[in-house]
């Protein structure tokens, strides 16, 4: 009998590269590990693991193995949420990982919908980026996390996670309240052309490669002069009238900032693609398909808002 921990660890050991890495995010000594892939290898009589520089990787026989792991693993997240649902109450933890803006708009909304419809039921909430989130639901640290497409991240067919569309999140213009865009009831990105710009600090998300791609395809090259790291810098910065921004929509800064957010027209709205994410096989446990409900709770919640314009 093969132990389906030891698949789960050779399949972070591969995710992270390093016996050491894989040992941290799985909160367990690099001995340890070692010793379980070593069984593994042992029990299955034949080599899974191979130097790579400072690293390793998995051999051709490794390889094939992570294949049919990611199926097992997946069919027993499916026996452990139908298992769930035999099970008194809705207790939980049901825990939720997401970037900044996802938090603030969504996780954090559902999150205070759940607390009063299921008081017993405990939900916890973490900050990282989207990498970080798939990384975290690997190592079962999260149950759901709330993500966007990233370059180089996980396909969308990847075989360890089910992937859902949440919403489209529109962005919108951040301009100094006394700015002549500001008195628009829409705007276009190209209206901004000749503006000096103000984004997010590139080391801290891809803010800035995103308004320049944006703004490429509105033929032309954004004059960046500011960068800050959180989105409250931004939105002084643009307060005091030192440039304006395109942020999403679900961004947030300090009350009583003089900026005035400006629609984006319709013909060319830029959006910003949000998506659930689950171990592949957990989607049906009812605590994770509690969270997904509320979320999608929290997106209608953000459409009835006036002042959510709405894709084309």
């Amino acid at each position: 009998m093969i132990d389906l921990r030891r698949l789960h660890m050779l399949r972070v050991v591969h995710q992270q590269g390093t016996v050491t890495a894989a040992a941290a995010a799985l909160h367990l000594t690099p001995s340890a590990i070692s010793h379980h892939m070593r069984e593994l290898a042992r029990e299955l009589k034949v080599p899974l693991l191979e130097p790579q520089g400072r690293g390793i990787r998995l051999t051709p026989a490794g390889r094939l193995l992570i294949e049919h792991a990611d199926a097992l693993l997946a069919r027993w997240e499916e026996a452990q949420a139908e298992l769930e649902s035999y099970r008194a109450g809705l207790t939980g933890p049901l825990r939720i990982a997401g970037f900044t803006t996802a938090i603030s708009g969504l996780i954090a909304p559902a999150a205070g919908r759940l607390r009063h419809s299921h008081p017993d039921l405990l939900v916890r909430v973490r900050e990282c980026d989207t990498e970080e989130s798939m990384d975290l639901l690997v190592a079962g640290e999260v149950d759901l996390a709330v993500v966007e497409p990233i370059e180089g991240g996980p396909p969308p067919d990847d075989a360890r996670f089910e992937q859902s569309h949440l919403l489209e999140e529109p962005h919108v213009m951040l301009v100094p309240a006394g700015h002549a865009l500001a008195r628009e009831a829409s705007v276009r990105l190209e209206d901004a052309a000749a503006e000096d710009w103000i984004v997010a600090d590139p080391g801290t998300c891809d803010h800035a490669q995103r308004v320049r791609m944006l703004c490429a395809g509105a033929g032309f090259s954004p004059r960046i002069v500011h960068a800050a790291t959180h989105w409250l810098a931004v939105w002084s910065l643009v307060g005091n009238g030192l440039g304006v921004s395109l942020v999403p929509r679900l961004a947030e800064g300090p009350a009583g900032q003089a900026v005035v957010r400006v629609p984006v027209a319709s013909e060319n709205m830029p959006t910003r693609r949000i998506l659930t994410c689950v171990r592949r096989g957990s989607r049906q446990n009812p605590l994770i398909d509690l969270g997904i409900r509320a979320l999608e709770a929290a997106v209608r919640d953000h459409r009835d808002m006036d002042d959510w314009p709405q894709a084309a």
